[in-house]
């Protein structure tokens, strides 16, 4: 791939051959930020998994940087005014499901109670290609509507390896203060340790590195 010449500058200001200090290399994606957006910084970790074997799990990261997310909840009755209670922005069932079926989707994050997947799973063609369908795995299929919306308040995230192993996902914007950042990775550092499959042998997060949306990578020192 061709890359412009903001990039190129940017990747001059980068030992490649370098792994550095979690610290040195936020404040690097920093610095070399070039874009005219508050881009995001992104972690990518490189976990040793055979093919059959998946890491995921949600957190909530010590440092919130999301704006307010629009919570919309599949529920009735009593569950449903629990959810409103608690600030769901969007609450219903089959008027919601029928209201999605013609093409609405204006909403961050879908919760649902357990009754109500039968029926919310019509709108999987729909909902799955957003990555906006509820599941267990994620805590948004719940009877706690009320703890599962204020962990989504707070900035709940989820981590997930792909086929090959690597798990990518946001950890702070370009504009925050790098500590908060750092904060952030050694969250999820230690949250995805935590999920090494037993029979895993040998170093389980294999690479780590951090980036700015359009800037380059910068690998990170194990054990940082």
């Amino acid at each position: 791939m061709k890359h412009g010449k903001k990039y190129r500058e940017a990747l001059n200001k980068i030992d490649r051959t370098k792994h550095y200090a979690l610290d040195e290399a936020v404040a690097l994606v920093k610095e070399t930020s070039f874009a005219k957006f508050d881009e995001t910084v992104e972690l990518s970790l490189n976990l040793n998994l055979k093919k059959s074997q998946t890491v995921r799990d949600t957190m909530v990261l010590p440092n919130q940087f999301t704006g307010e997310k629009k919570i919309l909840v599949f529920a009735k009755g009593d569950k449903a005014e629990e959810a409103r209670a608690a600030g769901a922005a969007f609450v219903g069932d089959d008027d919601l499901i029928e209201k999605i079926k013609g093409g609405w989707t204006d909403f961050d994050v879908a919760v649902a109670t357990p009754d109500m997947m039968k029926d919310v799973g019509r709108l999987g063609p729909i909902l799955g290609r957003r990555g906006l369908m509820p599941n267990p795995k994620t805590q948004t299929v719940t009877m706690d509507l009320t703890g599962a919306i204020a962990e989504l308040q707070k900035g709940r995230v989820e981590f997930r390896s792909d086929k090959t192993g690597v798990v990518h996902m946001p950890v702070g914007k370009v504009s925050m203060d790098a500590g908060g950042i750092v904060e952030n990775v050694r969250a999820i550092l230690t949250e995805v340790e935590k999920r090494r499959p037993p029979e895993a042998k040998g170093a389980f997060i294999k690479t780590v590195a951090v980036s700015s949306t359009m800037g380059p990578g910068v690998r990170i020192a194990m054990g940082e």
